[in-house]
């Protein structure tokens, strides 16, 4: 998967064309990722990610059939171009999401049959023609290295399609509506965080008794409650908006930001 803002300059690796590449960046500044304010995260992430980041989902256009699509996302900010997980280049989150864990690599889709093939953003700082570790042997054969990042890849791969089908899932129930997160600012600034899609507890409740319990069975129920347990997430990326407004008078403890729930 090729998410713009973060794979800036991407290249379908050649063994030829690539042949020297290397990578040899020991830590990876995330501050390429300055500008994302939200991540794809597949259904196999939510059970890590619930912890650190507030799970929603987003309209993400029609498919061949012209039936709507939807893809969960991990928020990382309240506004747009907004990455509240960044410290410098320092990411504020012990999991990171498998789209950006994996960076500077990723899938793309070439030629009319759509061929997924592996590539990398050559605009990374980490890429060297002298130093690291290599892509290619001396042979052009893909390094154990690269094998690794490959598989990892694939995995990811048919992780957004059982994530698809979620999505699907929970669309053909009808199970989402429009999300909207109200907060106030001590300096009085009003935020307003719409936009996206979150499940409807009260919808999922009313389903039907066998719609339950193959919910249960296949997983989807755990994937639901994972989503519901990140939404506390929200009111820490108001508090992380808080942490960065000029200093001034001291805001009483709990006082600093009225959060509504999503509504």
């Amino acid at each position: 998967m090729i998410v713009p803002g973060l794979h800036k300059q991407m290249a379908a690796l050649d063994s030829q064309l690539h042949r020297n590449l290397k990578v040899h960046q020991q830590e990876v500044d995330w501050s390429i990722a300055a500008e994302l304010n939200a991540l794809f995260v597949a259904g196999a992430e939510f059970g890590e990610a619930c912890r650190e980041y507030p799970i929603l989902f987003v309209r993400a256009g029609n498919d061949e059939q012209g039936v709507q699509q939807v893809a969960p996302i991990a928020a990382l900010g309240l506004a747009q171009r907004e990455n509240l997980y960044l410290d410098g280049k320092n990411w504020r989150a012990m999991y990171i999401p498998a789209i950006l864990k994996a960076y500077p690599f990723g899938t793309g889709r070439i030629g009319t049959e759509q061929r997924t093939v592996l590539s990398i953003d050559l605009g990374w700082a980490g890429l060297s023609q002298t130093e690291g570790v290599p892509l290619f042997d001396a042979e052009g054969k893909p390094s154990e290295h690269l094998q690794a990042l490959n598989k990892q890849l694939e995995q990811l791969e048919l992780e957004v399609q059982r994530t698809r089908e979620l999505c699907r899932f929970l669309t053909g129930k009808d199970l989402l509506r429009d999300m909207r997160f109200d907060a106030e600012l001590p300096d009085g600034q009003k935020l307003q965080v719409d936009g996206f899609l979150t499940i409807d507890e009260k919808r999922v409740a009313a389903l039907p008794d066998a719609d339950i319990l193959l919910m249960h069975r296949n997983g989807v129920m755990g994937l639901i409650h994972a989503h519901y347990v990140s939404m506390g997430n929200m009111r820490k990326l108001v508090q992380w908006r808080i942490d960065r407004l000029p200093a001034g008078p001291a805001t009483p403890a709990g006082d600093q930001a009225e959060a509504a729930a999503p509504s």
